[in-house]
């Protein structure tokens, strides 16, 4: 049975751990975890993700400070070209040394219920406050930065509707499109033509 601290997001903090005004800083690479976006738009499990932040113990928990950057390959959604980018985000997270205890609300379940949505990401310590596991806050995290609409720059022109060309290539490419809705009465006044003047072929006399 594996340990809480055997695993590759585990971070030690026992060195900090209920002791307030401590603070420690990791720096390293932790793989993404599984449920990252999709096959169109994600980050496959095991991506390097770089984590730097800083730890800062307090009286009730641990504050988790942190820049997390991780590169997304993709295609865009206009021109489908392949986009190479960097996602980065700075998440704050509290680690509390105990778990919070319900307290009755008495009718005030709304206002508690508005306060703890507001308050930030919470996650709990493992293994008695030793560690913090940051497998669920790196996939939060992730999973709401990554862009809907990913694009290979603002201003893409995409791809025509008709043929499929990519317009950021041919900018002046275009399609004469003829209105059906006036093509029978073309075909009316066609007719009219002939049988008003029925020696005149089309072909002009010598």
């Amino acid at each position: 049975m594996s340990r809480p601290e055997d695993s590759p997001w585990a971070v030690s903090v026992a060195q900090v751990s209920t002791r307030a005004g401590q603070s420690t800083r990791v720096d390293r690479d932790f793989p993404a975890p599984e449920g990252i976006g999709d096959q169109v738009v994600g980050i496959p499990a095991g991506t390097s993700v770089h984590v730097e932040c800083d730890i800062d113990s307090l009286v009730d928990g641990l504050l988790l400070q942190a820049h997390i950057s991780v590169p997304l390959k993709t295609e865009c959604t206009r021109c489908l070209r392949p986009v190479n980018t960097i996602i980065q985000d700075n998440p704050v997270a509290f680690f509390p040394y105990k778990d919070p205890e319900p307290e009755p609300t008495h009718g005030k379940e709304e206002i508690l219920a508005e306060q703890e949505e507001g308050s930030g990401q919470t996650y709990p310590l493992v293994s008695g406050g030793a560690f913090m596991d940051l497998e669920a806050l790196l996939r939060d995290t992730l999973v709401e930065a990554l862009p809907l609409q990913p694009l290979c720059r603002p201003d893409c022109r995409g791809l025509c509707p008709q043929c499929g060309m990519d317009l950021n290539d041919h900018p002046d490419h275009h399609h004469e499109i003829m209105d059906d809705r006036w093509a029978a009465l073309e075909g009316l006044k066609q007719r009219l033509e002939q049988e008003e003047n029925p020696g005149n072929d089309g072909q002009t006399g010598e």
